[in-house]
């Protein structure tokens, strides 16, 4: 099977190209341009490379959240749109479940907890907890945000009972809170790993269980309400 995933949800981004489980490209962005003046011209960019077409793409994996909200509209809106031009399935991934995902398979002799962060600014993260199962990582509840003191306090009380790993761009952003809560049960990947390749491997085990679906079937996973919205609603009760 022939798979484009995307990721969106950072400034950088990622997208590859994967057959059968092996990776034929992967391209991290430059953050110092958007995702719309990259996209769908990177796209078309790597598939050339390897002499494919979109006509040759049998599934789309995407990033579906959370993370900028500009960002995830066009990364959405991109996959959806080529893959509708061309009668394809899509998969919405979670952002922090392809971030677990791309740290590494679960390690016998490493940590049984996994906590997947991203910054979602104003102090605050993207958070979702994990737990080494067998050969996978299964989520031990909803992804929420917050400010990292008091996730960290939702989901241990006091204090883990056993070491957790943590990767993301918020784990980065915040380890001095981590190692000040936690001490030496956090252990923080110092690198954030391209999430494109995660995405891809998650859709096609989606698309085996038969979990592929029409590209309008994807939705956004925000977790926290859109400004828009929240500006909206704000109105609303000093209007009353």
């Amino acid at each position: 099977m022939l798979i484009l995933a995307l990721d969106t949800t950072t400034r950088s981004g990622s997208l590859a190209i994967v057959r059968d489980g092996r990776l034929l490209d992967l391209v991290e962005g430059d953050p110092a341009r958007t995702h719309a003046t990259r996209l769908p011209g990177a796209i078309l960019d790597s598939l050339a490379r390897h002499h494919l077409t979109l006509a040759d793409l049998e599934l789309y994996g995407v990033a579906a959240g959370p993370g900028s909200f500009t960002g995830l509209r066009i990364g959405l809106a991109t996959v959806q749109g080529l893959a509708f031009a061309h009668g394809r399935p899509v998969v919405g991934v979670s952002a922090l479940e392809a971030l677990v995902e791309a740290a590494g398979k679960p390690d016998a002799a490493g940590a049984g907890l996994r906590a997947a962060w991203m910054d979602a600014q104003r102090g605050e993260v993207y958070g979702q907890l994990y737990r080494q199962t067998g050969a996978a990582w299964q989520a031990l509840g909803p992804p929420v945000v917050d400010k990292p003191p008091d996730m960290l306090a939702a989901w241990f009380g006091a204090a883990p009972g056993e070491v957790v790993e943590f990767v993301g761009d918020g784990a980065v952003a915040f380890r001095a809170e981590l190692d000040e809560a936690l001490g030496a049960k956090a252990r923080v990947f110092d690198t954030v790993p391209p999430l494109a390749p995660a995405i891809a491997a998650i859709a096609a085990r989606e698309a085996e269980a038969g979990r592929s679906g029409p590209p309008g079937a994807v939705r956004p996973l925000y977790v926290r309400r859109p400004d828009a919205e929240l500006a909206r609603e704000r109105r609303r009760r000093e209007s009353a």
